[in-house]
């Protein structure tokens, strides 16, 4: 999968697998590097990777770039791609550097418009033909992730031209996401959704201990950290509800995930230059 910021990989990830294997949210860069969603179509296999939106990293911000180098390597050594399209707000400038950027593959590369519930029909044919225009897709095909509509189709056709061989993962496997990343993961979603648009960019979470008991419950304690110190007044909030907000939602969608009592605890800390460490990049398996 690859596109514009926001043009709904993720989502479409999650619809494909059955599960959550990649947060979503409207914030830009909600995903950070690439994720591997695991879906079986029929008798076929097919390992999906979500990549992060690819837009044009400032010249100063080695996290951006490094993000985006990570959605470029995740097409590497595919059998196709999937061109994702925001059809009702398309972001044509990032979407023209994705196509001049697959101009130099050779893998054959699938459109989907996605978000055409939320597109006039007039202008989802408009679109379709300006865009085979600009490129020689291999198929186009009309979705909506977010509800499954034409999800189905895409499945079908991914099956076809997967290759014969040995299947990868375990078939009841969704992802290879370790838990401990994807527990750090669903905090900072939610971390997107309540803040919103007071949200700072400069944000990460990361899981600090891991302890699971005789009775099965799980202990996480996890470390959000933020760049300045008024950052962390709002991630707080007014005596402590924000927090409280985003703990309580985070841990009962853990719950649904792990099938267990999950307690999580959450701290937030200010360490300015996080985003120029090294530790921080190899955790998500990014590269400067």
């Amino acid at each position: 999968m690859i596109g514009a910021p926001n043009a709904g990989k993720s989502t479409l990830v999650n619809k494909l697998t059955g599960t959550k294997v990649s947060i979503v949210s409207p914030k830009v860069q909600t995903t950070r590097t690439r994720v591997l969603g695991i879906m079986m179509h029929q008798n076929t296999q097919i390992i999906l990777v979500d990549t992060p939106g690819i837009f044009n990293p400032g010249e100063n911000r080695t996290l951006e770039k490094a993000i985006v180098k990570s959605a470029w390597e995740g097409i590497e050594n595919t059998d196709a791609i999937i061109l994702v399209v925001d059809a009702a707000r398309t972001r044509m400038k990032e979407t023209k550097d994705i196509l001049e950027g697959l101009s130099q593959k050779k893998t054959p590369v699938i459109l989907a418009l996605n978000k055409t519930d939320k597109a006039k029909k007039e202008d989802l044919m408009t679109l379709a033909k300006s865009l085979n225009e600009a490129y020689n897709f291999s198929e186009t095909l009309m979705i909506c992730a977010l509800d499954g509509d034409g999800t189905g189709d895409l499945a079908a056709l991914l099956e076809q031209q997967m290759p014969e061989g040995p299947f990868l993962f375990p078939e009841d496997q969704a992802s290879d996401m370790p838990e401990i990343l994807l527990a750090a993961e669903i905090t900072r979603e939610k971390l997107f959704i309540h803040l919103k648009e007071e949200l700072p960019y400069a944000l990460t979470v990361e899981t600090e201990s891991w302890k699971r008991f005789d009775n099965g419950d799980l202990k996480i304690s996890q470390i959000i950290l933020t760049a300045r110190e008024a950052h962390k007044k709002i991630i707080l909030g007014k005596g402590g509800a924000m927090i409280k907000k985003i703990g309580t939602a985070a841990r009962q969608e853990l719950e649904e995930i792990m099938e267990c009592k999950v307690h999580l605890n959450l701290f937030v800390k200010v360490r300015e230059n996080w985003m120029e460490k090294d530790e921080h990049f190899s955790l998500w398996g990014l590269e400067r």
